[in-house]
């Protein structure tokens, strides 16, 4: 369960971020991450896709879609979602809820994500810490309620050019740290994080520690199409 907990809050983070003067990928574009284990080996894979934006500047709408991939890159069932963020001056608004994946409705399984949201503003620097974001997630399964609370900090260390196998990008590599409290038991993990302004700021890599700071897992860009 925790699993499923803290990839959801994954997917919260990599797309649910605040900035002014947003440059989204274009229309079109597909980002497609290999998911791999502390050795390296492929578990799986996900692919985001840019579906539509309207508007432009400070405000605009935009439609994301989601999927997950088994290791032969096939869409597994019940594993994708579509979900819309919207611009307003500058700040962008995203409804948490979108991004559960709908096996999870098909099962019954109840689920309302609150949070503070991030901000991520425009002219991040080396050295800048971002706002600390808080989210809540009850789940329903059958009757019995959970609750679990999530505290996400970052700090960008630097900006630097990062090569991964979709090709080179000039990137904001921020540490973070992700405390998940359940049943009044806080785990405490941190990744570091490789955001290209040129998509988005959508994640081109990510690694996980735990508490040891041992390696965990990591995600890679592998391909970019159409942006």
């Amino acid at each position: 369960m925790k699993k499923l907990i803290m990839a959801i809050l994954v997917i919260a983070i990599g797309t649910g971020v605040y900035a002014q003067n947003y440059t989204p990928p274009k229309v079109g574009t597909v980002l497609t991450y290999a998911n791999n284990d502390a050795k390296g080996n492929v578990q799986d894979y996900s692919q985001i896709t840019v579906k539509d934006v309207k508007g432009s500047g400070n405000n605009m709408t935009i439609t994301f879609a989601g999927v997950g991939l088994d290791k032969n890159r096939k869409p597994v069932k019940g594993a994708e979602f579509t979900y819309k963020a919207e611009v307003k001056n500058g700040v962008m608004i995203m409804d948490l809820n979108q991004l559960i994946p709908a096996e999870m409705k098909n099962q019954g399984i109840k689920m309302d994500i609150k949070g503070t949201g991030m901000e991520l503003p425009s002219n991040l620097k080396a050295g800048q810490s971002l706002k600390p974001y808080d989210a809540t997630i009850t789940m329903d399964i059958s009757g019995i309620k959970m609750t679990s609370k999530i505290k996400y900090e970052g700090k960008c260390v630097a900006i630097e050019d990062l090569k991964v196998p979709a090709g080179t990008f000039k990137c904001h590599k921020v540490n973070e740290k992700v405390s998940t409290t359940v049943m009044n038991m806080t785990n405490t993990s941190t990744n570091t994080s490789w955001w290209a302004a040129s998509l988005g700021f959508f994640s081109v890599k990510t690694e996980s520690y735990d508490e040891k700071n041992k390696l965990v897992s990591s995600q890679v860009l592998i391909e970019v199409k159409g942006n």
